[in-house]
């Protein structure tokens, strides 16, 4: 795995916002154009893509490494946290529809305020697909909010395709406090959309069959 680190600011902001992308050249630049909204610092980590992710999210104003090759989502997020010497960060997905600057104070508020360790964003009112999906499996969540060496002491952080698991058996296995967040009229684009109808349902089965193992996997 190799990335283009860029300079650190001479003065971290106290939060960051973390977008591990892979192919999200459609959807990046809007995400990171709320992020920007609430911190200058905002790392892209490109796992792979080779689609126009990079160059569109460097002219959105995004810190960009360009990991080659696609590692998985697990190994990008820990490099966009490396990235950035912020005390507090916010994770998000690159494809996310309907993100505002009150979602991420909503994630960021209880977090920063000492009420919770870690929060958790739901989807609600986005759409019917998203939100089903979501809170069927809030867990599996993408957009979270935490400080950032809580979030780098994960054991296998690096190691994982998809991290989610990993950081949730951190939460239960440290006691930390944490609780969902609904995020209103946010959704995801869904990968048979991005992908097409039979490349969509096979990365999302492939998704969840990794997911959903992880406790078996880490007990082998």
């Amino acid at each position: 795995m190799s990335a283009r680190i860029p300079e650190l600011p001479s003065k971290p902001s106290p939060v960051a916002v973390v977008i591990p992308a892979f192919n999200e050249a459609d959807t990046v630049a809007d995400v990171i154009r709320v992020a920007r909204e609430l911190t200058p610092d905002v790392v892209v980590a490109s796992d792979g893509s080779v689609d126009d992710t990079v160059q569109v999210a460097r002219q959105a104003g995004a810190q960009v490494l360009d990991i080659q090759p696609n590692g998985g989502k697990g190994p990008a997020l820990k490099a966009a946290l490396e990235a950035t010497q912020a005390q507090y960060v916010i994770m998000l997905d690159a494809d996310l529809t309907g993100l505002t600057l009150d979602h991420l104070h909503l994630l960021l508020a209880p977090v920063q305020g000492g009420q919770l360790d870690m929060s958790i964003g739901v989807f609600d009112g986005g759409g019917f697909v998203t939100d089903w999906g979501n809170k069927l499996t809030p867990h599996l969540s993408g957009q979270r909010a935490c400080r950032r060496d809580w979030l780098l002491a994960v054991p296998h952080l690096g190691e994982e395709r998809w991290p989610e698991p990993a950081i949730t058996a951190h939460l239960k296995s440290t006691g930390a406090r944490w609780d969902y967040i609904e995020l209103p009229r946010v959704a995801q684009v869904l990968k048979e959309k991005k992908r097409g109808f039979w490349k969509g349902a096979s990365a999302r089965t492939k998704m969840y069959a990794d997911l959903l193992t992880y406790g078996w996997r880490k007990k082998k």
